[in-house]
Order: structure tokens, then C-alpha cells, then sequence
């Protein structure tokens, strides 16, 4: 009679299994490529002394490095390579420099009184599409350095990350595995520029406090301003 060992080699079905690691969460291209586009748009728009260099010089250099990223990392973001991170810093600085050069031009030409200042009508349709560009240009930013940046992000997410959406400090959510997307960028970029301040994410490394503060300033002075000249105009 055989007997039966305690530890036998079936019993070993019984052991737990170890979790499995969560899947890579890839996000698609095409939103982070609509807003650039919809902001090169808005540039060519722009009256000439608005505009940071010829008319079609930004929206050109914008275009080329957007293609440069879809063709070194198409469909889904998730490639990590030196070249595509420095083609997305460039991209971002190009959108950042015009908005910030736009809106400086813009607040020049409501002081000193330029020419679109004397219609209330082309004054808000231009104040509104510098506004709409600081939008998409900061909410790439965010976008673009937040975590080390979407590709990095859908592999590894850091402990504490340099924004902090609800998802990620909310305990009762339970979202260990929730990446944010460009949709929760441009939704912070939105928030920031017309509440003035954080709203649901907040910034904890030193450098989203800056830009974040940096927006909200820019976005009061634009509506400030522009409103200001515009109820004067028709007044």
C-alpha cells in the first residue's frame, strides 16, 4: 500500500497563481495630431503681425515634424527612442514659442492700438484664436513632459507623477493601472486657462507649478485685456 505524501505534485494546482502584469496601455496618435494641426490652422489665420514668421514658415515645420512622429511611431504611441522624444520636444516648443509670441503681439496691439483693434468683432475673433492656440500649445506641453511622456507613460507610470489626476489619488476609484491620455491634457489645459487655477489635477513637481502658472497668467491678461478693448470699442 502506497501512501499518499502531503506535498504531493498535484497539490501544486492549489497554489495561488501570481497576478498577471498589466497590459501596455497605448493611446492613438490621431488626437495629439488634431491638435496640432488645428492649431497650425489658427496660425495661418492670424493677422501677419501676429504671426511668428511668414505665413506658411510655422504651420511647414509644424506639419514635418508631426510626420517625422507618425512615421517613426504610427498608429499607437508606445515606441521609447532618443529621436522621436526630441522630435515631440521640438513639436511642442515650436506650438509653445508661436502661442507665447501671438499673445505678446496681441497685447502690444491692444496697448499701442492696432489695426485689429478698431472692430470689436475681428478683435474677439482674433483674441479668441490666440486663446484657443495657448489652449492646445499647453495642454501639449503637459501632454508631452508629464511622466516622461505618452510613450513612457503606457509602459511605466512613475509613484508620484509631476500631475496628479483624480484617478491617481483617489483610493476609491481604484485605478492602479489608469494612464492619462491627451483628452485629460487638453481638459486640464482648458480648466487651467478659464478657472485661473488647478482644478482636478494637481501639480506636484516644481516645473507643471511654473507652466501652470505660467497659462493661467497669460490666459487672464488675453481675456482681460481683449473683453476690456472690446466693451470699449463698442462703448
Amino acid at each position: 500500500m502506497t501512501g499518499h505524501h502531503p506535498f504531493d505534485a498535484n497539490d501544486a494546482s492549489d497554489a495561488p497563481e501570481p497576478d498577471p502584469a498589466p497590459a501596455v496601455d497605448t493611446e492613438a496618435r490621431w488626437p495629439m495630431a488634431g491638435a496640432v494641426v488645428v492649431s497650425a490652422v489658427l496660425t495661418l489665420l492670424l493677422p501677419d503681425d501676429l504671426r511668428l514668421g511668414p505665413r506658411w514658415g510655422l504651420p511647414l515645420a509644424e506639419g514635418l515634424l508631426l510626420m517625422a512622429l507618425i512615421s517613426g511611431d504610427p498608429g499607437r504611441i508606445s515606441r521609447r527612442t532618443a529621436a522621436l522624444r526630441g522630435v515631440s520636444i521640438a513639436l511642442v516648443s515650436v506650438l509653445a514659442s508661436s502661442a507665447i509670441w501671438s499673445t505678446v503681439q496681441l497685447i502690444d496691439d491692444i496697448v499701442h492700438g492696432g489695426a485689429e483693434t478698431s472692430s470689436a468683432t475681428a478683435l474677439l475673433l482674433v483674441g479668441g484664436s490666440v486663446w484657443v492656440s495657448t489652449i492646445l500649445a499647453f495642454s501639449l506641453l503637459y501632454f508631452e513632459l508629464d511622466s516622461g511622456g505618452p510613450a513612457t507613460r503606457a509602459h511605466h507610470m512613475p509613484p508620484t507623477p509631476a500631475l496628479a489626476f483624480p484617478q491617481q489619488i483617489s483610493p476609491d476609484l481604484n485605478a492602479t493601472h489608469w494612464r492619462p491620455h491627451y483628452i485629460d491634457y487638453l481638459y486640464l489645459g482648458f480648466t487651467n486657462s478659464t478657472a485661473l487655477s488647478p482644478t482636478d489635477v494637481m501639480p506636484l513637481a516644481p516645473w507643471a507649478k511654473i507652466v501652470m502658472a505660467i497659462q493661467s497668467l497669460v490666459s487672464l491678461v488675453i481675456l482681460g485685456l481683449v473683453i476690456a478693448r472690446a466693451v470699449n470699442v463698442l462703448v
